[in-house]
């Protein structure tokens, strides 16, 4: 763990360097406040940091102030080192950010002490961390595909509509259902379609671009949000279902033939008033006559044209 020791005095960083490698610790050597603060400017900033009080250019206090308006989510551990032993002194340290007060001179094994106790309540820090960002993503990506879940694409279709109209392109969203999935699993067990789904997600992936929303919807039923130029909307879906449909998947050693239905809501997003419900309605319209005219193609619809279907698949 890198430990940033910041004084202006060089007997003491001597003294402090020597202890800190002592301990374990990688420490970054600051003769002033001005150049401790440049050195937590770096993509690696240190998370433990020794302070002193009284220092040119910025002091202790000024550097605590600086240092909790920068690093809010993650704020590094400070303890300030001073030859002030008054209560009020100490107060102020601890009312402008540092986390610690150790008054000059001090005994090696209570600094390396409460040392100690940062670096716990640092380890707690990253563990809380983790578990949050664990159960945010949990919050937003389906358990068994990891793409994200129904809420999480329906919060990003009004980013994609925008983005789609500043960059005067066409918005689509699409509903991508797997054909006959119900004879999978009752045919080979829930476990083979659920790998089904798994390697469906996968060549969706594959086929869009990294930054098009493409989410689990629900059962069999997948959810793509994207913005392209009109006439690419049919290749592109295209592309997809043949992605799907000319590689066998490979489920626990047997080989499956398995065919997505598509339908696609388009609009022009500097003209459409639809909500975001109504235009789910409409690609599910789209979907159902890919289903009802054979599967195993995509169907297109208009928001400006809501009565008619355009097939995106030419039958042999």
């Amino acid at each position: 763990m890198k430990l940033l020791i910041a004084d202006d005095d060089a007997t003491s960083r001597t003294m402090l360097m020597m202890l800190s490698r002592q301990w374990g610790f990688d420490p970054v050597m600051a003769e002033d406040g001005l150049t401790a603060w440049r050195a937590m400017q770096v993509e690696e900033a240190p998370s433990m940091l020794l302070l002193d009080w009284e220092m040119p250019g910025l002091n202790g206090i000024e550097l605590c102030q600086k240092i909790r308006a920068k690093f809010i989510d993650s704020p590094p551990y400070i303890i300030l080192l001073t030859s002030r032993n008054r209560v009020e002194d100490v107060v102020a340290g601890l009312d402008q950010g540092a986390n610690d007060y150790i008054a000059k001179p001090f005994e090696n094994a209570e600094l390396h002490a409460r040392i100690r106790v940062g670096q716990r309540l640092l380890q707690m820090q990253s563990e809380l961390h983790a578990a949050y960002a664990n159960l945010e993503y949990r919050a937003s990506h389906d358990d068994l595909t990891g793409l994200y879940n129904r809420r999480a694409i329906y919060d990003g279709v009004g980013v994609e509509q925008a983005r789609a109209a500043r960059q005067d392109e066409a918005f689509c969203i699409a509903l991508c259902d797997v054909d006959f999935f119900k004879q999978v699993n009752d045919t080979h067990g829930h476990a083979a379609g659920d790998q089904v789904l798994i390697e469906v997600a996968n060549r969706l992936c594959d086929t869009l671009r990294p930054y098009d929303l493409i989410g689990r919807y629900g059962g069999e039923e997948f959810m793509i949000v994207l913005s392209t130029s009109r006439s690419q909307i049919c290749s592109l879906f295209e592309r997809l279902r043949n992605h799907i449909a000319s590689v066998p998947f490979r489920v626990d050693g047997v080989s499956l033939n398995i065919t997505v239905s598509t339908g696609i809501c388009i609009i022009d997003p500097h003209q459409s008033s639809l909500s975001v419900d109504e235009l789910v309605a409409l690609a599910d319209k789209a979907l159902y006559k890919a289903k009802s005219d054979g599967r195993n193609c995509t169907m297109l619809i208009s928001g400006n044209n809501q009565d008619q279907t355009d097939c995106c698949t030419e039958r042999l």
